[in-house]
């Protein structure tokens, strides 16, 4: 299939691009400068230059592919609404493109999403907590139009090349020389590798039935402090419990995911799409130790 993806030179997106290119697709990515196209091209990808602002670019990317894959995500916690607005406007661009030609479409999400404090499955509807639930509706209107969407809801995915939200806490750990979390630690990330990830967007693309929600989780639910402590291990910082309440002004942004229980499950996605994670998990890739390198 000519694919077009968008968040094609993101973490995600890049280890999704190779999934496509080696399975024989062929893939067109959104480019919003220079580097981006460089970056595409170096790795068999056809730059179509564009942004998630520009809901011309994104219908004209669909228009001549033969399925898209949504990634892209403006990371601004400080204005998490309006990043969220921006996603909508975009799942819509592209959905309207791909009306009535039975097309895929396959729609990032995150079990960060789930109702908290117990493991979330597929069938589970967002929690009211966060607005990305409505993303899921959009993306979710254009099946009755014609269109095979697919939402794959994503973990912590980790691996090299991550500067995410465990990078994010390395740093923190860096700057005020303690690993710290919040309470007794109790709280769980479920998580993923970005290899196995990238392969359940593949078959997302290629097998998905219209509607299907799929989680792309390998472990259901790493303990926040298992992975404080890794951090000060490698780091050779003290590990400590901080009160919930002094979590936003220790960690900033991150605070308020650290405190959240968010375990998920993906049995009924593994059993849909034979999805089969190999790779290492959280604790065991933070401990090969390229999180700490630089």
């Amino acid at each position: 299939m000519r694919v077009f993806v968008t968040g094609a030179t993101g973490f995600v997106g890049s280890a999704v691009v190779r999934e496509l290119i080696g399975a024989g697709h062929q893939v067109v990515g959104l480019a919003r400068g220079d580097e981006a196209v460089a970056a595409l091209e170096a790795v068999g990808a056809v730059p179509h230059r564009g942004s998630l602002d520009d809901p011309g670019s994104l219908r004209d990317g669909a228009d001549g592919a033969d399925g898209a894959i949504h990634l892209a995500f403006v990371h601004d916690f400080g204005d998490f609404e309006a990043a969220n607005a921006t996603d909508r406007r975009a799942i819509e661009a592209l959905g309207e493109a791909l009306a009535g030609s039975g097309r895929p479409f396959v729609v990032t999400s995150g079990t960060g999403l789930l109702p908290p404090g117990r493991v979330g499955t597929e069938e589970d509807e967002p929690g009211t907590h966060s607005p990305r639930g409505a993303a899921e509706e959009v993306a979710l209107s254009f099946v009755p139009r014609g269109v095979r969407v697919s939402l794959v809801r994503l973990p912590l995915v980790h691996g090299e090349g991550d500067h995410g939200f465990v990078a994010a806490a390395i740093g923190i750990a860096r700057e005020k020389g303690v690993s710290a979390y919040p309470g007794d630690g109790s709280s769980r990330w479920s998580s993923a590798h970005v290899l196995d990830v990238a392969a359940l967007y593949r078959l997302a693309l290629e097998q998905a039935p219209a509607g299907a929600r799929l989680h792309a989780v390998a472990e259901e639910g790493v303990p926040v402090r298992e992975v404080a402590g890794v951090i000060g291990r490698h780091l050779g910082v003290p590990v400590s419990s901080i009160p919930v309440a002094e979590a936003g002004a220790h960690f900033g942004w991150l605070g308020a995911f650290l405190a959240l229980d968010m375990p998920a499950s993906s049995a009924l996605t593994r059993k849909l799409l034979d999805w089969r994670p190999e790779r290492p998990g959280l604790i065991p890739d933070l401990d090969a130790g390229h999180y700490f390198h630089g």
